[in-house]
């Protein structure tokens, strides 16, 4: 089984590659931050992973497999998620300070907090009167992101 040891842009890709038979592995946020571990493609070809501790996977990040000729390309799952648009500098202050106090992953965009939609989390929102929807889309949490580099 081919072990992959480096995470490459697909503009990044040595010559060679730009050849190569294409493929996806659709991963969800947690399976994208495991460096270790077996993986199957979405077209069903098996490898493992042996990244850099501190890796994550994101949409654009490509695999190269040498002996089976494939570059494999990331493609991030939308799971279910909360969507919590605070309006004002102390909300945004007060709903992560109360999302990070249960130890909940969240993910921080320009207008909106993001929870995956697991269980314990809409009781929370409720709870602190956080106005929120569900949606289903990619996630990652924001202590995956700091330093984020390959």
């Amino acid at each position: 089984m081919t072990i992959v040891e480096r995470v490459f842009k697909d503009c990044e890709l040595p010559e060679a590659a730009r050849a190569f038979a294409r493929d996806r592995v659709t991963l969800g946020w947690e399976d994208r931050t495991h460096v270790h571990g077996r993986r199957r493609t979405d077209g069903g070809v098996e490898f493992g992973t042996s990244l850099p501790r501190g890796s994550v996977l994101r949409d654009g990040d490509c695999f190269m497999l040498d002996e089976e000729r494939l570059v494999v390309a990331i493609v991030e799952r939308a799971e279910p998620v909360f969507v919590i648009e605070p309006r004002t500098a102390p909300e945004w202050a007060l709903f992560a300070y109360h999302i990070g106090n249960r130890h909940q992953p969240v993910m921080i965009t320009d207008r909106s907090l993001v929870c995956p939609d697991v269980p314990g989390v809409e009781q929370l929102l409720q709870q602190h009167q956080m106005p929120h929807v569900r949606a289903t889309l990619p996630f990652t949490p924001a202590a995956t992101v700091v330093g984020h580099q390959h």
